[in-house]
């Protein structure tokens, strides 16, 4: 169950009472087997041709824009790197090439946070 890059996984296909978790493939994804959300095991048959916008989708833990990379949780892997692109209150973990990948390989870019700034000195010095 290979997926490829730009694929998109849309629970709500299969499954329209849940809460709609949306993913893109950004890399890798030979090693692809599921994706588990609100109990459910999505597979190469919850790919959709584009991005459907659609009501009822519960956002989570799982921030829009922020993706999951299986090379955090395994640098032996097929890369699998995924952008939420909506939903994710269900989400409980994706299996690729053996490896579980759960919120905790999400890339932390500290989305939303403000960049803290040092005890000392912040001035700018120097010559010009």
């Amino acid at each position: 169950m290979a997926l490829k890059k730009g694929d998109i996984i849309d629970e709500h296909k299969r499954f329209p009472d849940s809460c709609g978790l949306v993913l893109k493939v950004m890399n890798g994804g030979e090693g692809f087997e599921k994706i588990i959300c609100c109990g459910h095991e999505l597979t190469e048959e919850d790919i959709v041709p584009t991005l459907i916008q659609g009501r009822g989708r519960k956002r989570g833990q799982l921030l829009n824009g922020m993706t999951l990379d299986e090379k955090k949780v395994s640098q032996d892997s097929c890369g699998l790197r995924l952008m939420i692109m909506n939903g994710g209150a269900g989400f409980q973990e994706i299996l690729c090439c053996g490896n579980s990948i759960r919120a905790g390989a999400m890339q932390d870019l500290s989305f939303g946070q403000m960049r803290s700034q040092d005890e000392g000195n912040t001035s700018q010095s120097g010559t010009a």
